[in-house]
């Protein structure tokens, strides 16, 4: 194995000087390589040897001293500078740093090229590559046959935290905690310094946003320092990824051992088996995923018909078939969606709304009256709440209730975005909530009809206007509208006046003149003068009652049919 020290016994190149640093005078070299680059410390690994020209830090006495701390901290071997190109010597406070750490500082005279002392001195290490690679095979296979034995996971980080001597926390692409194995001499425990929950975020937003998003940034492990009520506690964070594709973070809470060049080479054999796993996982998540959805799906279109069957798939997705039902359907609308042209990445941002709003939904599952279940279908989230059947059963208002709670929820935490809340009837049997889906979503289609932007409504709060709807045809549904309010529609289109509006109003507020007038802020005399008004055009008093609910039928079809009616 090749040594620092070694160096000066190869005659190629003779007149290497060593000038501080002469503690690791011993320290093995793998492998040599260049720095030019001060951002380069992130792919730097133990047992390399730096060369350098010195432009980068010649005139910067700060980068001057982080260069050898860091190149310290990662244990590199240690740095070559080629004299006299831009420095006549090195800076003594480069050699009192080096000193201090015991990082071999060496000068190369001018005459030798930096590419000919790579090629000499990987030359004479190359025996050290042979061990490397046995001992690099014997890992593999062992990682391997975790795998084969479906250890998992867990298996692979405990192995790899007892081979690397350091805690491990690995972590999914957002950053969410997957799974972590802690090491008996850490002294800064992890759950001490974590919410240890497996599918919520482990670091802090900070850490996070230090670590590249480019997975071709990040060929290798790179350092970063977690901060903990003044301590600095290192860390090196490698992706765990495949065809270029993140499925997470590992991360070495660096508090019990350094990290020598044999435990970075375990790192990236550690991170393609990880890799391996969740893919592995993954796709059984899909299958998984695709049989609830179909059943999910059929349980909704009323397609399964057997109560047998209904009972041991509700059993099987966490529902229960003894339970009443009621359906909550969210329709979402974004301004996001409309920025993408493409439509892979509008499909994306979509999904990525919609999995946020399941979530928010969970999170707050506790504010229903019942076990609820939630998932999505493309633009809308679909909500199941089960009651015991020995409770009292739901009614519209306390569905209502949760609902709007759901709504200030969603509005809250996402932007930019519009949702109307369809809540469907509850029913005693779980093969009828193919019904509550059906008018959940007729609620929404009404309020889309209505032009709502945003807002809640129960089946039951169209039941006249579904009714209607469905049964009688526009040409009809006009007809009767013209017979009876045509001339106040007429009136009002003519003369700018909003007698229809003011009807409605009326009605809402069960005729009564001081309630209108508050709802409507208008002082009670101009109502009163605009209620004659609106008796003069009718040529009635609107009091019979077979009259006054002729008209409230009419101002229901009105707002059915707002944007097709025409005045002849």
């Amino acid at each position: 194995m090749l040594t620092v020290n070694d160096l000066f016994e190869i005659k190629a190149i003779d007149g290497l000087k060593i000038v501080a640093g002469e503690k690791g005078i011993n320290n093995e070299i793998s492998i040599v390589n260049i720095i030019e680059n001060p951002d380069a410390f992130d792919w730097l690994s133990p047992n390399e040897l730096l060369l350098s020209t010195g432009y980068i830090f010649k005139d910067n006495e700060e980068l001057q001293n982080r260069i050898i701390q860091e190149l310290s901290e990662i244990n590199c071997a240690g740095l070559v500078v080629k004299m006299k190109r831009y420095l006549d010597k090195l800076p003594q406070n480069m050699i009192d740093q080096a000193n201090r750490l015991g990082l071999p500082l060496l000068e190369l005279p001018f005459e030798y090229t930096l590419s000919k002392v790579i090629s000499i001195i990987n030359e004479k290490a190359s025996g050290r590559y042979d061990l490397l690679n046995r001992k690099t095979l014997d890992i593999h296979n062992l990682f391997f046959r975790i795998t084969l034995e479906g250890g998992g996971i867990e298996r692979i980080l405990s192995m790899l935290s007892g081979t690397i001597n350091n805690p491990i926390i690995f972590v999914n692409k957002d950053w969410n905690l997957v799974d972590f194995t802690e090491h008996k001499d850490n002294k800064v425990p992890l759950a001490y310094c974590f919410d240890l929950i497996k599918n919520r975020p482990a670091f802090p937003k900070d850490f996070i946003d230090s670590i590249p998003k480019n997975i071709s940034e990040m060929k290798r492990s790179i350092k970063r320092i977690y901060y903990l009520e003044g301590m600095e506690i290192k860390c090196r964070v490698l992706p765990v990824a495949a065809a270029s594709s993140i499925y997470g973070y590992i991360v070495v809470w660096q508090t019990v051992s350094e990290l020598t060049e044999f435990d970075y080479i375990i790192l990236e054999q550690a991170s393609t088996n990880i890799a391996l796993e969740r893919i592995k996982t993954k796709e059984i998540e899909e299958v998984k995923l695709k049989i609830r959805q179909d059943f999910f799906d059929d349980l909704l279109t009323g397609e399964i018909t057997s109560s047998e069957t209904i009972h041991t798939l509700s059993e099987m997705h966490g529902l229960n078939s003894n339970y009443m039902y009621y359906c909550i359907v969210i329709h979402i609308e974004s301004e996001e969606f409309e920025q993408y042209e493409d439509m892979v990445a509008r499909r994306v941002s979509l999904e990525n709304i919609a999995r946020k709003c399941v979530d928010l939904v969970y999170d707050y599952a506790n504010k229903a009256d019942g076990e609820v279940t939630c998932f999505h279908r493309n633009n809308r989230i679909i909500i199941l709440i089960g009651q015991n059947e020995n409770r009292p059963a739901t009614s519209v208002y306390e569905a209502k209730q949760y609902a709007n709670k759901v709504y200030t929820i969603l509005e809250k935490q996402i932007s930019n975005t519009t949702f109307l809340i369809g809540i469907g009837r509850q029913y005693k049997k779980i093969h009828s909530l193919h019904k509550s889906f059906s008018e959940a979503n007729e609620s929404i289609r009404l309020m889309q009809k209505f032009d709502d932007r945003g807002g809640i409504s129960h089946f039951e709060d169209h039941a006249v206007y579904h009714f209607l709807d469905s049964n009688v045809k526009d040409m009809e549904l006009e007809e009767f509208f013209m017979k009876r309010l045509g001339k106040i529609y007429e009136h009002d289109h003519l003369s700018g006046t909003s007698y229809i509006f003011t009807l409605e109003n009326y009605f809402l507020n069960n005729l009564n003149i001081s309630e209108t007038a508050k709802a409507m802020f208008l002082h009670r005399n101009t109502l009163i003068y605009r209620i004659e008004k609106i008796k003069e055009i009718l040529n009635s008093d609107l009091k019979n009652s077979e009259e006054l609910l002729q008209i409230q039928l009419a101002l229901k079809i009105f707002r059915l049919l707002n944007k097709k009616l025409r005045i002849d």
